[in-house]
């Protein structure tokens, strides 16, 4: 039989003040706490589970690419334009650093963001039919 990966189960991200940066997540994003103490948090959040990881100083997700452009490494989904215009006014009246809706050329439009420790985020407008299929009901 043939063994294939099923799903990302947890994301660690790197943070200088778990306390502050669990806040955050908290309260800004929506994400709901199951475990915390000096060195880490763990996070339910976007269904899976997010590690907050007491880190050195100016550590990050984010790494550059050869043209020497800082990238984000998680991109979140959400389903369609309109939610991703609303999540976007969300994220800006909450005062989270954001960009601004992009057209990159493929399907969908994109935005940034970030979180207190500068870690890059990306936000998508289009769910994949897999986990829409299989997770999302009819409204």
């Amino acid at each position: 039989m043939k063994q294939t990966l099923l799903r990302v189960g947890t994301t660690y991200i790197p943070v200088s003040n778990v306390k502050l940066s669990s806040e955050w997540y908290v309260n800004l994003l929506g994400a709901e706490l199951s475990y915390k103490d000096e060195d880490k948090a763990i996070l339910n959040f976007a269904n899976q589970s997010i590690f907050l990881v007491r880190s050195k100083e100016n550590q990050s997700l984010n790494f550059y690419d050869i043209y020497g452009e800082e990238r984000f490494s998680i991109t979140f989904e959400v389903d369609g334009l309109n939610a991703l215009e609303a999540i976007h006014k969300d994220f800006t009246e909450k005062q989270i650093r954001v960009g601004e809706i992009e057209d990159r050329g493929h399907p969908g439009r994109n935005f940034i963001f970030y979180d207190l420790d500068g870690n890059k985020f990306d936000v998508w407008s289009e769910l994949s039919p897999v986990f829409k299929e299989k997770y999302v009901t009819s409204q």
